[in-house]
Parts: C-alpha cells; sequence; structure tokens
C-alpha cells in the first residue's frame, strides 16, 4: 500500500484530520514565535548547518575520538553495523546481567531498529516511558510523529485507551487526570527495572559525553534508578566539541514545540559507582546515505520534526501513511535510501513548496533533495503506463508554443462548455475533492496582447 492509499484512509475522518493540522500548525506557529525573539535565529541555522556538515566531513575521525574519551570515562562502547546487530548487543547486555525489566526513553534508532518486539520475543518487559510513546506502545501502533508520537489521537482516545490497559474511569478526555494516572502506572516501573534504555540527542567527541533531551524527565528517573543505562545512538549525532552544544541546544526545543529549551538537558559523561553505562553507536545505511552526494545533508538532521508540522500534506496525511519510522519531508528523503521499491511514492507526497527547508534548523534542503529522490525514482522504478503516457504528452505540448496554446483554449473551452461528466472522470484525480477554478475566456499571453494594445 502506498502513501495516497494510507493517506486516503487517515481521511475517511474529515474532523480527526482537521484537528490534526491543527494541532500541529499550532505548533509551528509556537515555533515562528520562538525563533523570531532569537537575535541572530539565521546565523544560527548557518552555524548549526556548518558544524554538521564538518561532522559528516570527519565522521570517522569525531567517531573514534568519542570512543576513545568514552572508553577513558568508562564508559562501554559498542559498534553495530545494522539493526540486528544493534538489536543483538542490546540482548547480551540484557543477559549478562540477568534482566527481565526495561525502561526506555524515546528513541528514534530503537524504534527504527525495532528494538522492543526483539526483546519482548526473548522474555524482557519493555516499558516506554514518554508519555505520547508509552499511549502508542499500549494502542500497539508505531509513533506517527518524531517529537509528538501520539499526535493523531486526541485526548477522549487516550481516555478510553487508558481505560482499557489501566483500568481508569472515565474522564471524557481530562488531562490533568490522564497524565497523573500515567505517572502512578510508571512510578513502579522505573522502581522495578533493571536497565534503562535512552537515545542519544548529541555526543560530544572531545569529552566522550553525551546530552539526552527531554521534556517530563523519564530518561533521568529511568538512569538514575537502574543499575544499567544502555544508550542507543547514530553515527550522526556526533558533534566535535562541549561548546558547540549551546548551538544545537537552542536550535532543536524552538524548532520542535517552540520552548527556549527543553525541560531536562541531561549531561551523561560517566557511570555512577557501582553501574554500567554502555553505548552502542549503530550504522544502519548512515555510511550509504552518506556517500550518496545529493542527499548526504539529510544526515545533518537533530529530529525536531519542524518540517512535519509545517509540512501541509503530512498534517492532512497522518504519519502512518509514511509506513516509515520517521515519516513526513524528511522521512520521505531517508525511506528511499533504505527500500527505494518500498518506498517509492514517499518523495511524491509533497508539493514542493520548500516550507520544511525554510524551517529546518540545519537548513536541509529538503524539497530539493524530494525532487531529486523523484528524478531517481522514475528512472529506476517501473511508472503505471498513464502516468508516463500523461507525462510524455504534457512534456511535448510545454515544449511547444504553438501546441500549448491550442490545448489551453481546449481546456478552457472544456471547463465551460463540456458536461460534467467528461471533466471529472478518473483521470482528473484533482477533481475527486475540490472543483477545478472558474476559467476566464482569455489566456494569460491573449490579455496581456489586448492590455497593451489598448495602452498605446
Amino acid at each position: 500500500m502506498n502513501h495516497a492509499k494510507r493517506a486516503t484512509e487517515f481521511n475517511k475522518d474529515e474532523a480527526k484530520v482537521n484537528w490534526h493540522d491543527k494541532a500541529l500548525w499550532y505548533v509551528r506557529e509556537k515555533r515562528d514565535k520562538s525563533a523570531h525573539n532569537v537575535h541572530g535565529w539565521e546565523y544560527l541555522r548557518e552555524l548549526g548547518s556548518a558544524l554538521k556538515a564538518n561532522v559528516l566531513s570527519n565522521l570517522d575521525t569525531y567517531l573514534v575520538q568519542f570512543e576513545e574519551n568514552a572508553k577513558k570515562n568508562g564508559v562501554h562502547v559498542h559498534w553495530a553495523a545494522d539493526a540486528k546487530e544493534h538489536n543483538e548487543i542490546v540482548l547480551s547486555i540484557m543477559n549478562k546481567h540477568k534482566a527481565k525489566k526495561v525502561v526506555k526513553s524515546k528513541s528514534m534508532l530503537t524504534e527504527e531498529c525495532h528494538l522492543n518486539p526483539h526483546l519482548e520475543k526473548h522474555g524482557i518487559e519493555v516499558i516506554d516511558t514518554d508519555l505520547g510513546e508509552r499511549i502508542v506502545q499500549l494502542a500497539e501502533e508505531p509513533p506517527s510523529h518524531i517529537v509528538l508520537p501520539a499526535i493523531h489521537k486526541t485526548k477522549e482516545d487516550v481516555d478510553v485507551l487508558f481505560q482499557e490497559h489501566l483500568g481508569t474511569i472515565p474522564s471524557q478526555g481530562n488531562p490533568e487526570y490522564l497524565v497523573g494516572e500515567a505517572r502512578k502506572h510508571l512510578r513502579n516501573k522505573f522502581l522495578n527495572a533493571d536497565v534503562a534504555i535512552t537515545g542519544v540527542n548529541f555526543a560530544v567527541a572531545n569529552t566522550g559525553g553525551f546530552v539526552v533531551c527531554t521534556n517530563e524527565g523519564n530518561a533521568d528517573m529511568g538512569v538514575h534508578l537502574a543499575k544499567v543505562h544502555i544508550a542507543c545512538m547514530g553515527i550522526e549525532k556526533i558533534i566535535p566539541r562541549e561548546e558547540h552544544l549551546g548551538v544545537f541546544l537552542r536550535l532543536l526545543a524552538r524548532s520542535a514545540t517552540g520552548q527556549p529549551i527543553t525541560t531536562y538537558s541531561s549531561h551523561f559523561n560517566k557511570p555512577e559507582e557501582d553501574k554500567e553505562m554502555h553505548i552502542v553507536i549503530v550504522d544502519n545505511g548512515r555510511t550509504e546515505q552518506l556517500s550518496r552526494e545529493d542527499f548526504r545533508a539529510s544526515l545533518h538532521c537533530i529530529r525536531c520534526g519542524a518540517c512535519m508540522n509545517t509540512c501541509p500534506i503530512y498534517r492532512r496525511s497522518g504519519g502512518h501513511s509514511y509506513d516509515y519510522t520517521i515519516p513526513g519531508p524528511i522521512g520521505s528523503i531517508l525511506s528511499p535510501g533504505k527500500d527505494l521499491k518500498k518506498h517509492s511514492s514517499l518523495p511524491f507526497a509533497s508539493t514542493l513548496c520548500g516550507s520544511c527547508s525554510n524551517v529546518c534548523p540545519v537548513k536541509i534542503n529538503i524539497h530539493e533533495q524530494l525532487y531529486k529522490w523523484r528524478q531517481v525514482i522514475v528512472k529506476e522504478e517501473p511508472q503505471p503506463v498513464i502516468k508516463k503516457t500523461i507525462m510524455k504528452t504534457a512534456g511535448k505540448v510545454l515544449a511547444n508554443p504553438k501546441l500549448f496554446e491550442v490545448a489551453g483554449k481546449s481546456a478552457r473551452f472544456a471547463l465551460k462548455h463540456a458536461p460534467r461528466f467528461m471533466v471529472y472522470n478518473k483521470l482528473n484525480a484533482w477533481g475527486n475533492a475540490r472543483d477545478l477554478p472558474e476559467v476566464k475566456g482569455d489566456s494569460f499571453e491573449e490579455w496581456y496582447k489586448k492590455r497593451n494594445k489598448n495602452n498605446e
């Protein structure tokens, strides 16, 4: 099932689609207000982009430096080539400690690697402790957004879900009550966990430490109570020096939710006494993406979700329609690199309006990369005969002024005088949900010539 078909399913509930659209646009507006309050915001974006470009050009050096410094701090460092190896490493650490209970803070990498089902298959309880992640875990769904994982659910949906799984009473979606019940539910999970797993927002090469950003403090709760901390990070999460954190921490939260900074920016450098800390550094296709000159800048991404909040397609099609761990515009660049055939529809799920590129805190040229993927896909993946025929015909018409003039006159005549069934048919996908605009009698060229003649 491609993106368009999945989006059609999402759009069956029009009221929910409208709510989803408005909720995400509200977050986008908060981002704008917050960014405009920062003197030199565009300079910060340029600096963030330049730092990321420097990292990608010297990735091997920074990764080795990070490993050396982390080991000096008493941290165990592991390397994983792919998701399978990542999952096996995490499981081996669990088995070494005879651990059966895990609390996990938000980590898109572990979602990407499908860590939860791998551990659960081996009899290990995995509890996602971010509230949004816990909601989708109870619903047995993947996150639909990388920062707001349960944004596709209303508070009334959560009310029903908690009644089913946590035994809560109906509250008509009262947020204070639901959050309080979630806190009670998670408290015992924190207290009884053997291992805490976190992601990594930024790993600092010159110190061997790393930073985890949360708004709920759940990463800190898990790490400080459990005997073992496992941090999972993609190779692109490296930054050169600790002073560079000031750039990215100012960009991240403002771009994600409009906050000046995340409520908790937790620094981890070495394990506490009598505890263990492990870092699993994962490639899983990132080196291959790095080798693609047109798409390597996608690895600048700091996972803020700003491109999703602004994208008119994402807002009205929902994250699950992308069928990929990272949805939205940035996911539509990353996914074809993992499986071109499966995700060939995603680069076309865009208007190419450029809004995603405009809000990206590290200035990834997202819409340009989407356009480049389209060119690759059209060459490498079979296209529907109707689509190929229409595109070839359109190419010939647009390349020939006389043909273009005739086609324009014919189209204007048809829109004015042809029966509706001839205009609104299977070939006119645009007309499935909207009427075409009313047309005037003249083309722009004809109007322009008449105007000039009248002004002489």
